[in-house]
């Protein structure tokens, strides 16, 4: 085998290793890797049940239903569709009807969505770059309600 050869056998063997570990890797990802949806982009993909996602959008007005201490149930909406939402545990101080939210959990088989965390807004200004989209989207945003 000749110098060249050799070389040219190296730089492959080690660019199959890099594939192979970046596939690994990548693999290894797939079940902590959280997309963000909007209730409307929900509805038309037709998501199944069970996957984990990210679910934002604007609390509906009127919706919120504390069931005891720990138990609440709200829906979320983009303007253009809304999803019922059921969450156990303490709600941010900033968790309000007709604010932005981000609710991270698995999409239930009835169509529902059951959350394991719940994050709101910060501030009057801030709304997160893909809850403003999703709304844009929807013809739903008002400008200066936020910094998309």
């Amino acid at each position: 085998m000749t110098r060249k050869g050799r070389r040219l056998l190296v730089i492959s063997c080690a660019a199959g290793v890099l594939f192979v570990a970046a596939g690994l890797v990548l693999f290894a990802l797939n079940d902590t890797i959280v997309f963000f949806r909007s209730p409307s982009e929900i509805a038309a993909e037709g998501t199944r049940p069970g996957t984990r996602l990210r679910l934002g959008g604007l609390v509906k007005d009127g919706s919120v239903q504390h069931t005891d201490g720990t138990h609440v149930r709200f829906v979320v909406t983009d303007g253009g569709a809304d999803m019922g939402v059921t969450y156990v545990g303490l709600l941010p101080d900033l968790f309000r009807e007709g604010q932005g939210v981000i609710a991270e959990g698995v999409l239930a088989p009835d169509g529902s969505f059951t959350a394991d965390s719940v994050l709101a807004k910060h501030d009057e200004t801030y709304m997160p770059k893909e809850v403003a989209d999703a709304l844009k989207k929807q013809g739903v945003w008002k400008e200066g309600e936020g910094t998309p």
